[in-house]
């Protein structure tokens, strides 16, 4: 079988090369193109032939699909798969398989660390302090005794909660399908609109899919206490980012510590939550730490071995 990497997975070529062993010692051919491209007529010539192509978060969509009779397995090195023709590729009985799992402690990180930035301004206090009408100190606050709401209890929430509960925070949940690790936890499950109602802090952790895609809009906000922030590190859409720069600016809410958008950075430079109060951007970075780079080529290489030798690993079922 032919198996093409696409683009880069942010570790060195030297990993790839070594992880790419295995397949090339099966007898497979390798082929590894190091730049991203998103020109569709790219993708289908560097996909030509593929039996299995291997991609991170770069768009491969329906009309790359449609011209790969070939393809068998689309292994994307990636938690997500909204940035996939999927439709068309279950139409074609192509798989996708995925590498869940490989940036859970660096996203649950990222997700603290945007907390601790609004609670005691970090962020802020490093630009008011080079500044010629400096103020002096401001007062922030602690995470200790707060109520945490985990909208999303899969391994991410479930990693994100334990640090939140390591900070003596309490912990409540929404997930139609309830975790029993995040009950031993010590979470507790409650419904949507009373986790808004009852939180200091809301953190998302959710897939992209139709019921969630602005699951968090212009109601939901005026459910949660004026003192409330939210934290975004899980996708764009789940959050309707121009109610919420709104409920920002109108003080319904206190803070937002987000990482996504409903697309890609760069933001364009009208986007409304660049200019909102008290937000603090990051540009999609939760999943981006040395470790989980490195973690991820892993499980895409395993994934592809695995469907090498029949049997084929973290499938993607929608």
């Amino acid at each position: 079988m032919k198996v093409a990497l696409l683009e880069p997975l942010n570790v060195p070529d030297s990993v790839i090369n070594e992880l790419a062993k295995a397949i090339t010692e099966k007898g497979h051919e390798f082929v590894y193109y190091n730049e991203k491209t998103t020109d569709n007529a790219e993708l289908i010539k560097r996909s030509q032939d593929a039996d299995i192509v291997m991609i991170a978060n770069n768009p491969y969509p329906s009309a790359v699909i449609d011209q790969l009779p070939d393809l068998k397995l689309i292994n994307v090195a990636f938690t997500g798969v909204d940035h996939v023709g999927v439709k068309d590729a279950n139409n074609q009985d192509i798989i996708i398989s995925n590498a869940a799992g490989y940036a859970n402690q660096a996203v649950a990180e990222l997700a603290i660390g945007l907390v601790l930035d609004l609670y005691r301004q970090i962020t802020v206090g490093n630009e008011e302090i080079r500044s010629e009408n400096f103020a002096g100190p401001f007062q922030g606050r602690e995470i200790k005794g707060k109520t945490v709401g985990v909208i999303g209890t899969g391994k991410i929430g479930i990693e994100t909660a334990k640090l939140f509960k390591a900070f003596g925070a309490t912990l409540i949940g929404y997930d139609p399908y309830p975790s029993q690790d995040a009950k031993e936890l010590g979470l507790e499950y409650v419904e949507l609109n009373e986790l808004l109602e009852r939180s200091d802090i809301v953190t998302l952790h959710l897939p992209l899919i139709d019921s969630t895609r602005n699951l968090i809009s212009e109601n939901e906000f005026k459910l949660m206490k004026d003192s409330a922030i939210l934290i975004n590190c899980a996708r764009g859409p789940i959050v309707d980012n121009d109610k919420l720069a709104e409920a920002l600016n109108n003080d319904v809410i206190a803070g937002a510590g987000i990482d996504v958008f409903d697309i890609e950075p760069p933001l364009a430079s009208d986007y409304k939550l660049l200019t909102s109060k008290n937000a603090i951007l990051t540009p999609h970075v939760g999943f981006l730490s040395d470790e989980a780079m490195v973690l991820r080529a892993q499980i895409a290489f395993d994934n592809t071995l695995a469907f090498l030798d029949g049997k084929p690993t973290n499938i993607v079922k929608l």
